[in-house]
């Protein structure tokens, strides 16, 4: 009996997998594979509140202004809409950030439960993980706006300027740095801070040139991609021009 359960369980196995790795499947059954939140309208696009990138961009800058002047909202954190988003996530900011504890992004702009799509790692790099994230945000849950990022004093910045072969499996996070910090070196004033700016700039600039989805939808003018830093003196987020 268990031998036949066991064989049952085996087929059952192959015979999912062996749909989801046909060389027949399309995109579309991809997205319903990797993307269906379990609920029926799983398909269908979120409406984001912003109705255009200006205005996810101006929710951003109004609540990081309530958290630098210490008058916090905490929008959208309670039952009710805890319930809510029970029927499906509708971000309208999606924030590729630093993995810094200091630097949390829904509360240094003030945003409640799912309002901000996240992807955090350490030095706010766009690596191909972050950028499938970023193209699910873009195309599945329709955010009109893109943020990166940096910080002051950032610690994987310092360890690219610092040079030097970093340990285990940080390297491959400081490799991804090392041009922005080649960049800032030959920049006049602080390099660090420079460098900081660089990282900034130069994963904006992967993200937005990102084949084959995300690029598609900056030319097509329906979302923007900026960068910002978050400066820990005065808990203001500056967004780079």
């Amino acid at each position: 009996m268990l031998k036949k359960l066991h064989l049952s369980i085996a087929m059952s196995f192959f015979l999912i997998t062996g749909s989801i790795f046909s060389e027949e499947i399309d995109n579309e059954a991809w997205n319903r594979i990797l993307f269906s939140d379990g609920i029926k309208n799983s398909s269908r696009k979120s409406e984001a509140k912003g109705t255009s990138p200006e205005d996810g961009i101006i929710l951003l800058e109004e609540g990081n202004k309530r958290f630098a002047d210490g008058r916090l909202n905490h929008p959208n954190q309670n039952p009710e809409r805890r319930n809510e988003v029970i029927k499906g996530q509708h971000p309208f900011a999606a924030i590729l950030s630093c993995s810094d504890s200091r630097v949390p992004p829904e509360i240094i702009f003030d945003q409640g439960v799912g309002d901000l799509f996240i992807i955090r790692d350490a030095g706010n790099v766009a690596d191909d993980m972050a950028l499938g994230s970023i193209e699910y945000a873009v195309e599945h849950l329709n955010v009109k706006i893109v943020v990166v990022l940096g910080h002051d004093k950032c610690g994987a910045v310092t360890a690219a300027l610092k040079g030097g072969h970093a340990p285990g499996h940080i390297a491959k996070i400081v490799d991804l740095i090392k041009p922005a910090v080649e960049k800032a070196k030959k920049q006049p004033g602080d390099v660090l801070s420079n460098a900081i700016k660089e990282d900034v700039l130069l994963n904006v600039t992967r993200i937005k040139t990102s084949e084959p989805i995300i690029n598609e939808f900056v030319h097509a003018d329906k979302i923007k991609v900026v960068g910002g830093i978050y400066h820990f003196d005065t808990g203001k987020v500056e967004f780079l021009k």
